[in-house]
């Protein structure tokens, strides 16, 4: 069996960060990424993802992406369930990110190394990202 996404695209805005109970960096954001087609007017549709990063690929995602950013998504394609306030079963589909690269680079005239950072195994300072098999769903 094979679960496997790989998107390019910009972010619609900000990456939120947020922490589980058991204290999980959880980031989400969505990727506006436009079709290799145009459609009957001649223009190109776009889809917008939602994607989930855990842990400290989340709290990289959180510092260093933001809207407009263009980022890559490498994950698998997830599908779940919830019960909506007014009783009806609500289904969500998203993007889990295993990994994320950062594409554009650095704001505000940075430069050296860097530049455009890769948090799919070294984040961009260095630090070592992994996941793990606990995530919490």
């Amino acid at each position: 069996m094979l679960n496997r996404v790989v998107l390019i695209g910009r972010l619609t805005k900000d990456p939120e960060l947020r922490y589980t109970p058991s204290g999980v960096a959880v980031a989400t954001f969505t990727l506006a990424v436009d079709r290799n087609f145009k459609n009957s007017n001649g223009e190109r549709d776009t889809d917008f993802i939602p994607c989930v990063v855990y842990r400290q690929l989340a709290e990289l995602c959180a510092n260093f992406l933001s809207k407009g950013r263009l980022a890559s998504v490498d994950g698998r394609l997830q599908v779940r369930s919830f019960e909506g306030q007014d009783g009806q079963r609500r289904w969500v589909t998203e993007v889990i990110a295993e990994n994320v690269q950062f594409l554009s680079p650095k704001e505000n005239g940075n430069s050296g190394n860097g530049t455009s950072g890769n948090a799919s195994n070294v984040g961009t300072y260095g630090h070592e990202v992994s996941l793990d098999d606990d995530i919490p769903f």
